[in-house]
């Protein structure tokens, strides 16, 4: 028996026809009919908003919704057909299931999950998620980065320029040695065994990361299966920095 960490809605089949304006692409459905459906992602998505790719929706029954399709996966053929997660609303919700049942070893032990907890040097940041255990465990602040772009089996964090994600590393190194620092990178697809940093699309973003992790910033690469029927995670993709 499969032990999903998440399983999806009822989906329907279509072809990208094309992704605009960040927040909605065009499907067509098999029926034939297109449809305008909303994409939960707003970044470049690169390497995986090709035009006359297999795609999967949702349908929300909500009628106050001004689209009822969601984007949800979308196949590539890099390696093999594989599907992508697309909804970058996913991650943080499967990575809350996950901690909850301790799935990530990696992370020792602990008995609280807190998440979004302010934190940083300015206190106008928020961490995902904010792990604590007893008195003789220290506290853990961990991010999550969802990550969908592949050069072959290499899973590869950004596949742009992220401000943002530089900030967060800084946040992170900041909270070294007094207390944890976890970066969790959730491979949004299950054909890539290695990780390493984008180098190519935001330089900074590598040289932070490994500044960090030389001072003691954890990296755990998470690796997820992803098709239509579910998500499931498969353990870590090797660390290649």
């Amino acid at each position: 028996m499969i032990d999903w960490l998440y399983r999806y809605p009822p989906l329907y089949s279509g072809i990208l026809l094309k992704r605009y304006k960040r927040f909605f692409a065009d499907v067509q459905l098999v029926s034939g009919e297109v449809v305008i459906a909303h994409c939960p992602n707003t970044g470049p998505m690169t390497g995986v908003s090709t035009p006359g790719s297999a795609v999967q929706l949702s349908k929300s029954d909500n009628l106050n919704r001004k689209l009822a399709y969601t984007l949800e996966l979308i196949q590539v053929h890099d390696n093999e057909p594989t599907w992508v997660g697309i909804n970058t609303v996913l991650p943080n919700r499967l990575v809350k299931i996950a901690l909850a049942k301790q799935l990530f070893p990696e992370l020792g032990e602990y008995n609280q999950i807190r998440g979004e907890v302010v934190y940083g040097q300015d206190k106008k940041s928020r961490v995902d998620f904010f792990l604590t255990g007893s008195d003789k465990y220290r506290p853990i602040y961990l991010e999550v980065k969802n990550t969908t772009w592949a050069q072959g089996r290499l899973a590869v964090f950004p596949d742009t320029e992220t401000t943002r994600g530089q900030k967060h590393l800084r946040e992170l190194t900041a909270l070294l040695p007094l207390t944890r620092a976890v970066m969790l990178y959730f491979i949004n697809r299950g054909d890539c065994t290695e990780f390493a940093p984008g180098d190519i699309t935001d330089p900074i973003y590598g040289k932070l990361l490994r500044a960090a992790i030389a001072l003691g910033l954890e990296v755990l690469p998470c690796r997820f299966d992803v098709s239509p029927e579910g998500i499931r995670y498969l353990g870590l993709a090797k660390l290649k920095i």
